[in-house]
């Protein structure tokens, strides 16, 4: 009965996710009927995988990707989802360790799964770079299609804490669509290679919702 009640309770903790709203898109006011969860992400940032995967021929192990990407967001199962302009972003990566150990504790193979999610936070293996790059432009990609829907007021972001950043205060003074200084924001900050950043000024320049029409 033990791996029964393991297999259910692991299962029921990381449904939480289906109904926990990124953090990020609460911070910017994103004022719309639906809002992404972070399970959701979680999806999204695979199904991206897959297809840079895919259409530049990366030399990794896909399923090994895959798997790292379907887990790292566990530790906000416990922690909530903490993005980097949080006041306790420095603590996050030590909490969201702790919180690992004691999700996947129970679990015969709990070990083989903390591995890849602190290769994924190590950032150093070729599958941990990739996946890496992966959520970040996913994130900037949910931007923009949240930006063609007008979901985000510039004018009405007092309380955001993204705005105490001196990057993002220089990209507020251009002028530029909120998605415009999200994009930029990121190719600035994670150092995306190539293939990633072609990605990401396409995305820039053209209408992502207009993609499968």
């Amino acid at each position: 009965m033990e791996k029964e009640k393991n297999v259910l309770e692991f299962y029921v903790l990381c449904t939480k996710l289906k109904n926990v709203v990124r953090s990020g898109w609460k911070a910017w006011g994103v004022d719309r009927e639906r809002v992404e969860s972070i399970a959701e992400h979680i999806y999204g940032v695979q199904m991206l995988a897959i297809c840079m995967w895919s259409e530049y021929h990366y030399d990794i192990d896909i399923k090994k990707t895959l798997a790292m990407l379907a887990l790292h967001e566990l530790e906000e199962i416990i922690i909530g989802d903490v993005t980097q302009f949080d006041k306790n972003a420095d603590t996050k990566q030590n909490a969201g360790h702790l919180a690992v150990e004691k999700i996947l504790k129970p679990l015969c193979s709990g070990q083989k799964i903390k591995d890849l999610i602190f290769e994924f936070d190590a950032y150093k293996t070729p599958e941990a770079k990739f996946a890496f790059q992966c959520d970040k432009l996913e994130c900037d990609l949910q931007c923009k299609l949240y930006d063609e829907e007008n979901c985000v007021n510039l004018k009405t972001q007092i309380n955001n804490l993204a705005l105490q950043d001196e990057n993002v205060q220089k990209l507020m003074q251009t002028g530029k669509s909120w998605s415009e200084m999200w994009l930029l924001f990121s190719q600035r900050r994670y150092n995306y290679d190539q293939n990633f950043l072609a990605v990401s000024n396409y995305a820039m320049k053209n209408n992502l919702s207009e993609q499968t029409k």
